[in-house]
């Protein structure tokens, strides 16, 4: 636009010298047609745009750090989401226990043989803290562990009893934590985790008493009972322990974790948030890919993502260990099949991430450890969790959730469409005014001869528009309804359109150039035509003619750019079903410019500084017909369906 503008000035400016104007009328003409070229309330119009934007997302539970992330937003293709507390309520509690060989209900499970050993060890390989009151704060798998001892009558004193001296803090790699009590001079390994990880440093169980026997044939009957807990959406967590006569030294705590007797396992519920699976539902019908990444055991998280939506066939989940075994290259391919990661670790999620990028996907990811950074850092959108998420977490975000939930990342996701509609309608609506400025320009420079002749009056004295007039539309006219665009509310079918892809298209679309430029050429004819028309007034003299015409082509300008606003808000839609008042701001600034414009033609100081006369009253109606006559042609396209391009959905 910059190198077209320098161009068109270059032009007007020789031009004008060979029509015998003077050079430094020409070249204050030309400057002011180089600063209506560039749409000088652009950035601030973006700006303000984005900033409330964010300010209505803090509404909607989102935090936005970053203002380039609400546009972005509107862009999202594949949202990446943990089940824990995002998809689910975050609010554990144990539903089933195995032990002693059985799987019962927790109410059944008092009279167990060894579900003193089991509760010990859910209790004491946790970081719950435990107030007065019993109130419980902790992660809300370890909390629901011991509210289970609470519900199964234990006492928060087995703490003293058992004083912690040495632990392996759990770790996502790994997925097992470990714990060492003191007991009666001898020292007590509790370890806790997912059922596979701890199978596999375990060498024995026991079996309703204290005898120890042979892992090997017991295994597939805990598996059995994990698979069935696992298949009715249950969390399944397993514990183990050892005795040993002395306290760890540091070399050995490295080792703790094996040769340990399985005691037992739970199966604890986090049930899904009522409103995620309608917020999936809408995903749907925006285009946009719901993805589900957990630790959680594959058949879990498969009835989990059954119940939600999200997938529906098991072919669609894959876990972490698979992933491993796919190669780059093969999972960029393979991408899109599946709708459930289970039992992954936070380098999977950069892989997977990465692998949607490579298929042209603007990908969203939540997360809330420190090791969701990298993550959250690669994905396009990286949504922190606000409640649970850690510090880490929160910076290596561009949006952080004050509610942890997936469905406002449905609604950020909603605002930033509503947001990019809205930018997009404003560099419409100030550009195409901007190539009308110019086309009139221009077409008068070059015409000027003609128009001379035909209506008698001597070139040197015919000028379209003034600087002042110029300066005065593009800095103060078109500038409050800009701002007002801002407020724009939705469009009804926001989120049952495809995904943007902004970053692959970019703003200048083939429909979005085509509107750009016919509007702009239209709003210029229209001026134009004003001036002929006032140049044609009879009984007047050259001067007073040249005046009438630019007095007439200024508010034909300014007036029907002000009408010309309604037309960019729908593309597709005549503005009498968008809804002509339901941006009451817009109209407002409407109202405010169109005033500015007559207080400049009723005050008889400013009509002489901006050089006007008073409208003459036999072309009243010509003038009517001009500033509304860009609603009657952009209706006559949107009818015919030529406003837009087959390349638009």
């Amino acid at each position: 636009m910059g190198i077209i503008a320098l161009v068109i000035c270059a032009i007007i400016f020789v031009v004008g010298l060979l029509y015998g104007k003077e050079p430094i009328h020409m070249f204050m003409t030309a400057v002011s047609l180089a600063v209506a070229a560039i749409p000088e309330g652009l950035p601030a119009v973006f700006t303000i745009v984005l900033a409330i934007g964010v300010q209505r997302m803090v509404k909607r539970n989102a935090i936005v750090k970053k203002l380039p992330a609400v546009e972005t937003l509107g862009s999202a293709s594949v949202i990446c989401s943990d089940k824990t507390g995002t998809l689910t309520q975050n609010k554990m509690t144990v539903e089933k226990v195995f032990c002693d060989g059985v799987l019962v209900n927790l109410d059944d499970s008092k009279e167990m043989i060894d579900i003193k050993k089991l509760v010990y060890a859910s209790m004491l390989c946790n970081d719950t803290k435990i107030s007065d009151t019993r109130e419980l704060t902790g992660d809300p798998t370890e909390t629901a562990l011991v509210d289970m001892s609470f519900k199964l009558d234990f006492d928060p004193s087995v703490y003293g009893i058992f004083p912690r001296v040495s632990e392996i803090p759990f770790d996502s790699e790994r997925k097992l934590m470990t714990t060492v009590h003191e007991q009666d001079g001898k020292y007590v390994i509790y370890t806790k985790g997912g059922v596979d990880e701890l199978l596999s440093i375990c060498k024995t169980y026991i079996l309703e008493g204290d005898v120890k026997q042979d892992l090997n044939e017991y295994k597939e009957i805990i598996r059995k009972f994990n698979m069935e807990m696992a298949e009715n959406a249950l969390r399944v967590l397993a514990m183990g322990y050892k005795v040993l006569d002395h306290k760890p030294t540091p070399e050995e705590i490295k080792t703790l974790e094996s040769d340990l007797t399985y005691i037992g396992m739970v199966g604890m519920i986090d049930p899904p948030r009522l409103e995620v699976k309608t917020a999936v539902e809408e995903c749907k019908s925006a285009g946009i890919k719901t993805v589900m990444i957990t630790g959680d055991h594959k058949i879990t998280a498969i009835a989990i993502a059954k119940s939600l939506g999200i997938l529906e066939n098991e072919d669609e989940a894959i876990t972490g260990t698979e992933l491993e075994e796919m190669s780059d290259e093969n999972l960029i391919k393979n991408i899109r099949k599946y709708s459930v990661y289970a039992r992954v670790s936070p380098e999977h999620k950069v892989r997977i991430v990465k692998a949607w990028q490579a298929n042209g996907e603007i990908v969203a990811m939540t997360g809330d450890g420190v090791n969701d950074a990298p993550s959250l850092k690669i994905a396009d959108i990286g949504c922190a969790m606000g409640v649970v998420g850690t510090d880490v977490a929160k910076e290596a975000a561009d949006v952080v959730l004050t509610d942890d939930n997936f469905a406002t990342v449905v609604s950020a996701v909603e605002e930033g469409r509503r947001i990019y509609d809205n930018i997009l309608k404003a560099i419409q609506f100030l550009l195409s005014s901007n190539i009308g400025e110019i086309v009139v320009l221009f077409i008068a420079i070059l015409i000027t001869p003609l128009l001379g002749k035909a209506f008698n009056i001597e070139i040197t004295l015919i000028e379209t528009l003034l600087p002042i007039h110029i300066l005065w539309i593009n800095l103060v006219t078109d500038s409050l309804p800009a701002l007002a665009l801002a407020v724009d509310p939705a469009a009804k079918d926001i989120m049952k359109r495809k995904p943007l892809k902004s970053t692959k298209n970019g703003i200048f679309t083939k429909g979005m150039t085509w509107r750009i430029v016919y509007q702009g050429i239209m709003i210029g004819l229209l001026t134009l035509t004003a001036f002929i028309i006032g140049l044609n007034t009879e009984g007047l003299s050259q001067e007073e003619k040249v005046k009438t015409g630019q007095t007439m082509a200024f508010y034909v300008l300014a007036l029907s750019e002000l009408i010309h606003i309604y037309n960019v808000r729908d593309n597709k839609k005549s503005i009498f079903k968008t809804g002509v008042f339901n941006n009451s701001k817009l109209i407002l600034a409407s109202l405010a410019s169109a005033l500015l414009m007559f207080i400049i033609l009723f005050t008889p100081s400013l009509r002489e500084i901006f050089n006007l006369v008073l409208l003459p009253t036999q072309h009243i109606l010509e003038i009517i017909l001009l500033v509304f006559a860009p609603v009657l042609i952009v209706e006559m396209l949107k009818l015919l369906k030529i406003n837009t391009t087959k390349d638009e959905v």
